[in-house]
């Protein structure tokens, strides 16, 4: 089954500001993008670089690409049955605004073939959402469903 996933946010920042945001993920307490203090953080054995192997909570992945500034992508080693990546993305619309775009493409296989839309799929995307909220400091946070909140609440 292919999943394809995007989430986007218009920032009112150039797009060096953008980037410096995704180079902050994966570093701990000075990572400004991962929503870390409600999702599993974003770790990896190194530095965010190329080949650095980690993930966040269950969802497993190697940087398979690292443009600073720019894009990073990851590609999936976990769970079992995703097959692809997600990445982030700074696309630059003028000097004053950028979108900083996160796109999931993958297809899954096995037991993900129920997984995927009955839990990681409203995970992921609160979890983006909430991702970009960091980005965008003083606009209104994403809500949780109550499905969201519930499977928030039984991962933990």
């Amino acid at each position: 089954m292919p999943v394809h996933n995007v989430h986007e946010r218009l920032l009112p920042m150039g797009a060096a500001e953008v980037g410096g945001l995704i180079d902050t993920l994966s570093g701990g307490d000075s990572d400004l993008l991962w929503p870390h203090g409600d999702w599993p953080a974003m770790e990896f054995d190194r530095p965010l670089s190329t080949g650095a192997v980690g993930g966040h909570g269950p969802v497993r992945y190697t940087v398979a690409a690292y443009v600073p500034g720019t894009w990073v992508r990851f590609a999936f080693s976990g769970p079992r049955g995703f097959h692809g990546f997600h990445e982030y993305a700074v696309l630059p619309v003028d000097e004053k605004r950028t979108i900083l775009r996160h796109t999931l493409s993958m297809r899954v296989t096995g037991t993900a073939r129920l997984t995927w839309p009955l839990a990681y799929r409203w995970l992921h995307d609160a979890c983006l959402e909430d991702s970009l909220d960091r980005a965008a400091p003083g606009t209104a946070r994403s809500r949780w469903s109550p499905y969201v909140r519930f499977l928030h609440a039984l991962a933990r």
